[in-house]
């Protein structure tokens, strides 16, 4: 049975899935991931979730304060043998309903061209790309994306 379990980035699975998408992305990026790692400290997020199967952690996302009115989506990760039974979906559904309670209206994220498979999941949950934003302007790898959220 699938639990989520509304946390902060001191939680242990949180911080030790987000190891396993930094190794992912490392590896992903290449040359270009200490860039991105500098942006995607987890010390500061207040807003984490971490998806549980059976007492089993495998995916989590956070979101934090871009302004008064926009939450970024952060640190969404799935582990490999769970991918595809809409896990990332349901995650992604939480944070948003997690962002209205919080009183925010609006969702912004940032992803890697070299991340096909995230770039489908925000599309196909109605994100729609945006002009890449603060320190993701003028980045060539990356894609930024907004939906906004309502009840």
């Amino acid at each position: 049975m699938m639990k989520l379990h509304r946390t902060t980035s001191d939680n242990q699975d949180f911080i030790n899935l987000v190891a396993l998408l930094d190794a992912d992305l490392a590896e992903r990026d290449g040359e270009e991931h200490a860039f991105y790692h500098q942006f995607n400290s987890i010390q500061e997020l207040k807003h984490a979730l971490v998806v549980y199967e059976n007492d089993i952690a495998i995916g989590c996302g956070a979101v934090k304060q871009f302004d008064s009115y926009t939450m970024e989506v952060k640190r969404m990760y799935v582990l490999p043998d769970y991918r595809g039974r809409s896990i990332a979906t349901t995650l992604l559904a939480a944070l948003e309903q997690w962002t209205l309670e919080l009183g925010y209206t609006r969702c912004i994220l940032e992803t890697g061209k070299r991340q096909p498979e995230a770039i489908a999941l925000y599309r196909k949950n109605g994100y729609k790309v945006i002009p890449n934003y603060g320190q993701y302007a003028g980045i060539e790898n990356s894609v930024c994306f907004e939906k906004t959220v309502s009840f």
